[in-house]
């Protein structure tokens, strides 16, 4: 069996193993492929039986011209890049790896909420930089530090993710709403459904944790941010596209939000004319909440499971 990686730098730069794959097969691992080139995504897959993906998509026209493709197997939760459809069709089964980075995304999330609370970062730059010893008083700080104790937390997506980020913020003492696509009894989960309107009217925080379909695809624009609390908080590590970037700039930009922390962008990686870079009071990391080497090996470990499960005729984690 020939197995072909199209892009695999991300998940192992050098630090885990294939071998997983290559005990399975002849295994093909380029470490990126481009991503709008279909004659060469169909050469480097055009032999292969299983293909694995991240970021490289698997289009219909690419199924047509690979028919002897019998797999695809994504390296993530996300499964946009693959015509899921065209893959049914065909009968090829697509699995993804879901719930691998539950814990390392919580904590990026919380992360970059505590940095827009404290400036830490912002802090240490300035310690080093001598502030500090020049001080006449014995402490200093730029602009207002915020507490989160006593505060509401409203989470858009309260999966696994979002049940994580709940639990860490009620141990910081915040109180936490969450809504969803399908209203759940009071008490069925940890946290109280509120409709999406009054979630964010209520929330000191908005956290996503949502996925990107078409309905969800610029959630987060001027009406939506009109509706919430002034000088609230926004955090963003799930899906890029689920901001208007633009609306989001000038809400931060006019203080009707006191800042934002966002893991993903709207164009990955993020343009140098990005609005989220020229905004005031907005911390971005380079999607970095899923890369820790824990996370990335459980990922490994699923994506050869869901393989072999496919193999003994029993798959899991099919999304079509």
């Amino acid at each position: 069996m020939r197995i072909v990686i199209l892009d695999g730098f991300c998940l192992n730069p050098g630090d885990l193993s294939w071998g997983g794959f290559e005990a399975i097969g002849e295994a093909t691992v380029y470490d990126r492929t481009p991503v709008d080139n279909v004659d060469e995504i169909v050469r480097r897959i055009g032999g292969c039986e299983v293909v694995l993906t991240n970021k490289t998509p698997i289009t219909r026209a690419i199924l047509d011209r690979c028919p002897q493709i019998r797999y695809v197997g994504l390296l993530s939760t996300g499964y946009n890049v693959v015509d899921v459809a065209a893959a049914r069709e065909k009968g090829i089964p697509v699995c993804n790896v879901p719930g691998y980075g539950t814990a390392s995304v919580a904590q990026l999330t919380i992360a970059l909420l505590l940095e827009i609370c404290h400036k830490v970062g912002h802090h240490n730059r300035a310690v080093h930089n001598g502030r500090w010893s020049a001080s006449i008083d014995y402490c200093f700080w730029d602009g207002t530090l915020i507490e989160l104790a006593g505060k509401t937390m409203g989470i858009i997506g309260y999966g696994s993710i979002g049940k994580a980020v709940g639990e860490i913020a009620k141990a910081l003492g915040m109180a936490v709403i969450a809504t969803g696509p399908h209203p759940w009894a009071e008490g069925a989960r940890p946290a109280p459904y509120v409709p999406l309107e009054e979630l964010l009217g209520r929330s000191d925080v908005v956290s996503l944790h949502c996925p990107l379909f078409a309905e969800t695809r610029g959630l987060i624009n001027r009406e939506s941010i009109s509706r919430m609390r002034n000088g609230a908080i926004l955090l963003n590590t799930s899906r890029g596209p689920l901001l208007v970037e633009e609306d989001v700039a000038q809400a931060l930009e006019s203080g009707k939000l006191c800042g934002v922390g966002v893991d993903v962008a709207d164009m990955e990686p993020l343009p140098a004319d990005s609005p989220l870079l020229r905004a005031p009071n907005c911390v971005i990391t380079p999607h970095i909440a899923w890369a820790p080497l824990e996370a990335r090996q459980r990922l490994m470990d699923i994506a050869v499971s869901n393989l072999r499960c496919f193999l003994t005729g029993s798959p899991e984690n099919v999304v079509n």
